[in-house]
């Protein structure tokens, strides 16, 4: 009888994690993970920087930190595939006065992972990398700018014999790890060169995709010709919602309804990506879009210095907007976490499976009354905004808005003596 009565209770404190220690157990909150299918209120266990068990009633008799995330929605960290982080003391994007700090916007917004949209190119990215990427706590990866000294601004971003695609997936080649494919952005003309060029690039590359800024033309070039005749499966078309008189766009203003061979491009698996941006983005293209079911593939903010104080703000209050014109809240999630995983093929990031990198967002649906505009004054109301309560890189506590984690923080170790 004594026998077993121990052994049960062995098991049961095997499977209730009764004997095992825990960094963080984050307890009570309602799960969202794309991935995993998993859509309920469970614990989240972590341990040496990666997830170790998702569970109900985790106990946390031995967890170093004890999270109560009751009431808040826990979620793999945030990616935003289009941004511009190159920052530096030249004009412009590139190594210039446009870029933006990333530790400064990304933890506080539950993002742990951005994609530099092209703001480097094949000629200075190692400078990219030294400057920004090495020093930064984010997590920084990159679309490589076919032209090579990158979003420089004017004619640098105009000179076509600057473009080219076997350069720049040389470049890609040496740093796997961190370029995720190719930017066109800026051009201005009529030649497919630099679509062609980015392609050749990714090609080259092993198959990497590239991202479509697309460029100004009188008349615009064709977008269904874009998709049909230049573009593979997986390559990135940003700024879908936009629409600029100098560029064609994805809903016929006429008739109100997104354009067939949108769909057919979709099908194809050609993906749409907000590049939200500072006029990159209008509620005349994407209301008649949602209304249709036409959602973006990936939620992204195309962030920079001129757009975080105007209609873009951050990547939780593009979120917003897509709730507020009626995308459902797990789609939002999956649209900012798993899927843009998956665009930029790193897979290892944007879920909660045990074993995966410990990034984690926990967020708060907060109720009331919002509203939201864009850049042409356009503005709509939602009854819903999102903020972020918690951010978890790698295993670590980096951002906690209201000190949810007990002990909030860790002690230190305390320093040597200086001699």
């Amino acid at each position: 009888m004594r026998k077993s009565l121990i052994f049960f209770f062995f098991v049961l404190a095997f499977h209730t994690g009764w004997t095992q220690s825990y960094d963080i157990v984050i307890k009570g909150g309602h799960v969202f993970d794309p991935k995993n299918h998993i859509d309920a209120v469970v614990d989240v266990a972590v341990s040496d920087g990666k997830i170790v068990r998702v569970a109900p009633s985790i106990a946390t008799g031995q967890a170093a930190q004890v999270v109560n995330a009751t009431g808040l929605y826990v979620v793999p960290g945030l990616i935003d595939i289009h941004t511009h982080v190159f920052y530096g003391p030249e004009a412009a994007y590139s190594n210039g006065q446009q870029g933006i700090v990333p530790d400064g916007f990304t933890f506080r917004t539950g993002i742990t992972t951005v994609a530099d949209a092209g703001s480097s190119g094949w000629k200075n990215f190692p400078l990219f990398k030294k400057q920004v990427i090495d020093k930064s706590l984010t997590r920084i990866l990159a679309w490589v700018n076919i032209v090579g000294g990158g979003m420089r601004g004017g004619a640098y971003e105009q000179d076509t014999t600057d473009m080219d695609g076997a350069m720049a997936a040389e470049v890609a080649r040496q740093y796997p790890d961190i370029i995720v494919g190719f930017k066109v952005a800026h051009y201005v003309g009529p030649s497919w060169k630099p679509v062609d060029e980015a392609v050749k690039g990714g090609t080259l590359a092993g198959g990497m995709p590239v991202m479509i800024d697309f460029g100004s033309s009188k008349p615009p070039l064709s977008i269904e010709e874009l998709f049909m005749k230049h573009l593979r499966p997986g390559d990135v078309f940003t700024h879908c919602f936009g629409q600029l008189w100098d560029r064609e766009f994805i809903v016929d203003t006429l008739t109100q309804s997104v354009k067939p061979f949108v769909w057919e491009a979709r099908r194809k698996g050609i993906v749409f990506d907000v590049g939200y941006g500072s006029i990159s983005f209008a509620f005349s293209q994407a209301i008649p879009a949602a209304r249709q079911g036409f959602y973006p593939s990936s939620i992204s903010t195309d962030i920079h210095v001129s757009n975080v104080n105007a209609s873009m703000k951050d990547l939780l209050n593009v979120g917003s907007q897509f709730l507020a014109m009626g995308m459902r809240l797990d789609s939002v999630v999956a649209a900012m976490t798993w899927d843009p995983a998956r665009e930029i093929r790193h897979e290892e990031l944007g879920h909660l499976s045990t074993g995966a990198i410990a990034d984690i967002a926990l967020l708060n649906l907060r109720k009331g009354k919002f509203g939201f505009f864009d850049y042409t004054g356009r503005r709509i109301e939602g009854a819903t905004r999102l903020e972020c309560a918690m951010t978890i890189k790698g295993g670590k506590i980096v951002y906690d808005l209201n000190g949810i984690a007990k002990p909030a923080v860790l002690p230190r170790a305390p320093r040597k003596p200086s001699t």
